[in-house]
């Protein structure tokens, strides 16, 4: 689960599960340790009615697109603008996870599932520090550029 700003708030190594399995119960867990969380995004591979019914009680906005040929009242759903909005959000989490990969997901170095676990959570921690890093960064450097005068009239590269 990630926030509006990419940071990682909560994940779940799945040890013989599927998506469907997962989207309430990482839901309650992000719920468990962030109160305001309220609306989320997911893919088709997490479809299932009992899915949208239990989410759509813990949650004031669910993005989940169902699977197969849609009722006229899913269709006005999710042709919504507010939905539409949600679905391309969504695609910053196949980002985050590509991040965590460059982190060094992409090969764990550990044996055993326990050892793969702390992989995941060392390579989550990482990629959060990595964007708090960044954040900081452009603050600073936006703090800079209001304090530096513009003499001459000169334009300053961006």
């Amino acid at each position: 689960m990630e926030d509006q700003h990419g940071y990682i708030l909560h994940h779940r190594v799945m040890r013989k599960e599927v998506d469907v399995d997962v989207a309430v119960p990482m839901v309650e867990g992000t719920l468990e340790k962030f109160r305001e969380f309220n609306e989320c995004s997911f893919d088709k591979g997490f479809w299932s009615p009992e899915n949208r019914g239990r989410l759509s009680l813990l949650l004031d906005y669910l993005v989940l697109p169902k699977k197969g040929k849609l009722s006229r009242a899913d269709k006005a759903r999710e042709g919504s603008e507010k939905f539409a909005e949600g679905r391309r959000k969504h695609s910053a989490v196949e980002s985050g996870i590509a991040a965590l990969e460059n982190q060094g997901l992409d090969r764990c170095l550990d044996h055993g599932i326990e050892g793969f676990e702390s992989y995941v959570a060392l390579a989550v921690l990482g990629r959060n520090f990595q964007k708090l890093g960044a954040d900081l960064q452009a603050k600073a450097l936006k703090r800079v550029r209001r304090k530096t005068p513009n003499k001459g009239g000169l334009k300053r590269a961006a």
